[in-house]
């Protein structure tokens, strides 16, 4: 790093990496010095839209640049294992998109490349660096509702999504799972840990992936969480924590909420909204904050996304698509 500056590179070119770009411009301590895609081309039209200086039409050289200090992976999933890869083998830090892989297998390969060439690596799990969700978790870590008894998230679009949409393509990954499931099992995950035991329902598409899914954990403590997620309805996105001595309730968009609502026992509900200077709710600011904060630190993980974490929802996922039948072409467990 120059300074106190953290040089950004972008790997690929699609509507997540300009998001993403988007808010990352707009931090002081940011540059974003080179973009990458497969095409020259969109390369050098996405550097032209955010003013990057440099624009390569293929992963390589993006990786060889010593002069980023980490990589923003925004590849399709199937692909998130060999752009990451290749930006560790290299010696670049990664950042990269959720789901952080196709599967557990390609999950532990990607860490063991970043501890054995001590890189920086985390999943982009935005929910989990987002200030709201943040004082969620500590007021339940702080015992504001007991001991968490249920937990419930929930996450669905509408589409319709044709046989064509890469949301229904085996080829990509496709299914409501691995693109919207990994919220609500995440969500679950950050309050309870990895589950003990795992029950799932999917309705499968002609093509093999899950239109949509539920699923429920337990844990040996008693706790359960029920999530679905899908992409044949539209859902309240909603999320529920209960607890031995109240609840907390976000009404919509608990990957990222502007409030929720904290209800204990003999007191009057209370709202905690999100601060308007940590910017719109759907800022993925706050992860770009976190991977410069521990790359300044000298850290190769961070204890907001740790790697254990992430491979416990990896393995979670898989269990999940055992149970309801869901393999992609040419996946390797």
């Amino acid at each position: 790093m120059t300074g106190q500056n953290v040089r950004w590179g972008i790997l690929a070119t699609g509507g997540m990496a300009a998001t993403f770009t988007a808010d990352l411009v707009d931090l002081p301590d940011a540059e974003v010095v080179a973009v990458a895609s497969r095409s020259q081309e969109s390369a050098k039209a996405f550097a032209e839209r955010f003013g990057i200086p440099r624009a390569y039409g293929d992963w390589e050289s993006l990786a060889r640049d010593e002069d980023v200090d980490v990589v923003y992976v925004a590849t399709p999933h199937v692909a998130h294992r060999a752009a990451a890869g290749l930006c560790l083998e290299a010696g670049r830090n990664v950042l990269c998109e959720k789901p952080f892989t196709l599967n557990l297998r390609e999950a532990e390969e990607l860490v063991a490349l970043a501890r054995q060439h001590g890189r920086f690596l985390m999943e982009a799990m935005w929910m989990y660096c987002h200030p709201v969700v943040r004082r969620l978790k500590a007021l339940v870590d702080d015992g504001a509702i007991g001991e968490v008894r249920s937990v419930h998230a929930d996450f669905g679009l509408a589409g319709p999504f044709p046989p064509a949409h890469r949301l229904r393509d085996p080829a990509l990954g496709g299914g409501a799972l691995l693109d919207l499931g990994v919220y609500p099992v995440s969500f679950a995950h950050l309050l309870l840990g990895e589950p003990s035991e795992i029950t799932a329902r999917a309705a499968l598409s002609e093509e093999g992936v899950d239109l949509q899914t539920g699923a429920l954990f337990s844990w040996e403590s008693g706790a359960l969480a029920s999530v679905h997620c899908s992409i044949v309805g539209g859902t309240a996105t909603s999320a529920t924590v209960t607890g031995s001595e109240g609840r907390i309730d976000i009404p919509n968009g608990f990957f990222s909420p502007e409030r929720f609502v904290l209800h204990r026992t003999g007191r009057d509900p209370e709202e905690f909204a999100g601060d308007p200077a940590d910017g719109p709710r759907d800022s993925l600011r706050h992860e770009a904050t976190e991977v410069m904060r521990a790359l300044r630190a000298g850290e190769k993980e961070s204890p907001l996304v740790p790697l254990d974490g992430t491979l416990a929802v990896m393995r979670t996922l898989d269990t999940i698509r055992d149970v309801i039948g869901v393999h992609y072409p040419g996946e390797a467990r």
